[in-house]
């Protein structure tokens, strides 16, 4: 469904060895999913996250992209079968096919709030917003109606950017763009189900983040579960909010969880909790040395035996970590256990602020956390077109809060 980064370390470790690799994926560009969150917030436009795969390996002579769905297999023939009715017959295999939206079979999910698993979900928020706005500015009325309010559910990483995003795009650049409205009328309301924001950090950055989020507007409310999504209106529950509380808003993202692509259940492979593949400890298939799982795809575990998180460091040496050891099989050396080195995580809360936790215990927050922040986060970027647009917006926005996308 999604490129995801560990296929192009896959692809491109593999320029030197005697293989001939075909890249196979439903769209014709990568996206860095970390930064669609600011497409959806007007921050970055489409083109500035997204890079042609044809591009990535244009220079690499034995890679050729084939634009293509995967709807099944024979992985004991080892064979893909393609939406097209074609098939691909492969000598070594890596399944990399990345995460989907995870419902969790809440009401409502899946007919009326927006993911933010590809450009087309932070285009559609995007537009949704700004068509909100619009209504509001024609029929102020219908603004008691939660015509301007956003619930996001979900307070990890994605949730907390998107919250802080959302409410300066509110106050810092539709504020002027629709002087008659009313903005403090306007509400992004962050929702999640367990009692702190940024699970996977230290509680203190967790804490941090929430404070900053409710002293820029950002209402939170933990211990808070969305039990239904109805078209214009959010059923909350928990102590925040009461035993049950209908909130009215026309715009609700759903942050709250990923799951793996379904493609495993259509290959006919065994699933764990989140509908991951199990592999081997050098990232192979039960059964199937040839064939390899990475990314948020695969259930890979540390040395610990504790499953890794569906991040995407990980799936860049996932993918380094495939491409060596189809080597070492071709020379006739026996695979090797994949090691996980954890380099750190970070989450941007808003201008000027973010917070990083580092190896060996070292945390950070507020604006070095931020700098840091922007630093990888240019880099990891595809392109250097795409890197020189990311770096103009983000000084024009800084320095303007401007927003022309």
């Amino acid at each position: 469904e999604e490129l995801e980064e560990g296929v192009g370390l896959v692809t491109r470790a593999l320029a030197e060895v005697p293989v001939d690799v075909t890249v196979v994926d439903a769209r014709n560009h990568h996206t860095f999913q970390p930064l669609l969150y600011q497409v959806a917030t007007a921050g970055l436009d489409g083109d500035d996250v997204t890079y042609p795969t044809r591009g990535i390996f244009h220079r690499q002579n034995n890679a050729t992209v084939r634009m293509a769905k995967v709807t099944g297999g024979d992985l004991d023939q080892q064979r893909l079968d393609l939406a097209d009715g074609d098939q691909l017959h492969y000598d070594h295999l890596v399944l990399a096919a990345g995460a989907v939206t995870n419902t969790f079979g809440v009401p409502g999910v899946e007919e009326h709030a927006h993911g933010l698993k590809s450009l087309r979900d932070a285009l559609a928020i995007r537009a949704q917003v700004l068509r909100a706005f619009e209504e509001a500015d024609a029929r102020p009325e219908r603004m008691d109606q939660g015509l301007l309010t956003v619930v996001i559910a979900g307070g990890g990483p994605t949730g907390v950017e998107l919250a802080g995003g959302m409410v300066e795009l509110f106050e810092h650049v539709l504020a002027h763009d629709f002087p008659r409205l009313d903005i403090r009328r306007a509400r992004v309301i962050l929702v999640e189900m367990t009692d702190r924001l940024l699970g996977p950090f230290h509680p203190k950055l967790g804490a941090k983040a929430k404070d900053t989020l409710s002293a820029r507007r950002v209402e939170v409310m933990l211990s808070t579960t969305v039990d239904e999504v109805r078209p214009t209106s959010v059923v909350l529950s928990g102590p925040t909010v009461g035993e049950r509380v209908e909130v009215p808003a026309h715009t609700m993202i759903w942050a709250a969880g990923v799951r793996a692509n379904p493609l495993g259940h259509a290959l006919g492979l065994d699933t764990g909790p989140g509908g991951r593949i199990p592999v081997n400890d050098d990232l192979s298939l039960a059964d199937h040395p040839e064939a390899f799982a990475i990314g948020d795809f695969a259930a890979a575990s540390d040395t610990g035996g504790s499953v890794l998180p569906q991040l995407a460091p990980v799936a860049m040496q996932a993918g380094e970590h495939a491409a060596a050891m189809i080597r070492r099989r071709l020379e006739g050396h026996a695979t090797e256990a994949f090691s996980y080195t954890d380099k750190g995580t970070m989450a941007t809360v808003g201008r000027a602020s973010a917070v990083a936790q580092l190896p060996g215990g070292l945390r950070f927050s507020g604006l070095i956390g931020w700098l840091a922040w922007l630093a990888l986060h240019l880099v990891a970027l595809i392109g250097f077109r795409n890197r020189l647009n990311v770096l103009v917006n983000w000084a024009w926005n800084y320095l303007t809060y401007d927003r022309a996308s």
